[in-house]
């Protein structure tokens, strides 16, 4: 009889990483979102665009990837593509979080800076799936418009509040 804590080969079992099948998850996600959008119209121009946006604090470059940059019509839309095995938890999209907004925003500036388009018309979409274990058949969810840049602006005051 073989014991839970017993290491010979017949009992344990090799099981596959955890982030293997997180990055396996979402590579075909991303995949399968680049076929729904340009199935719903969009022209896709750039896939896992990555680009150097700034140094942290120990000097270390930062990079930011945007998953997908397709237009749709004439606006350049910048989507981020969640996907997730189960939305028992929450919704992928949920994980799109002001971080990240943050990140993909320095990262779509850049690009935009890049390729000239800094008066383009733009958008940040989302694109949520859920693709059960089972391989049942996937939810997607397309978010337009997902968050503006105006909550990273910086504030400034237009009128002294004390006289």
């Amino acid at each position: 009889m073989a014991h839970a804590n017993d290491s010979s080969p017949e009992t344990s079992s090799p099981e596959p990483s955890t982030h293997l099948a997180q990055s396996e998850l979402g590579r075909r996600g991303e995949e399968l979102a680049a076929a729904y959008l340009q199935q719903a119209g969009y022209r896709l121009v750039a896939a896992n665009f990555s680009v150097p946006v700034g140094q942290n604090r120990k000097g270390a470059v930062v990079s930011v990837e945007i998953d997908l940059i397709a237009y749709d019509d004439a606006t350049l839309c910048f989507v981020e593509v969640k996907t997730r095995a189960s939305d028992w938890f929450a919704v992928p999209s949920v994980s799109v979080d002001l971080r990240k907004q943050r990140q993909i925003t320095r990262g779509a500036r850049a690009y935009r800076r890049i390729f000239g388009l800094t008066s383009a018309r733009y958008r940040y979409d989302v694109v949520s799936i859920v693709w059960p274990p089972e391989g049942g058949v996937a939810e997607i969810e397309l978010i337009r418009n997902f968050w503006t840049e105006e909550k990273f602006r910086k504030r400034r005051w237009q009128e002294r509040y004390w006289d």
